[in-house]
C-alpha cells in the first residue's frame, strides 16, 4: 500500500492544481508533510 501511496497523492494533487491553482502551495506542503510521516512510519 506505502508503494502506491506517493503515486496516487501525486496524481490528486496534480488534478486539483489544475482545477484550483490557488491550492498549490497548501497541496505541496500537505504532501511533503505526508511523505515525511510515511517515511518516517516505514522505518519503525
Amino acid at each position: 500500500m506505502f508503494v502506491a501511496m506517493p503515486s496516487l497523492v501525486s496524481l490528486l494533487a496534480g488534478i486539483a492544481i489544475l482545477i484550483w491553482p490557488r491550492l498549490l502551495n497548501y497541496i505541496v506542503a500537505f504532501y511533503l508533510i505526508l511523505m515525511g510521516l510515511v517515511g518516517l512510519v516505514s522505518l519503525l
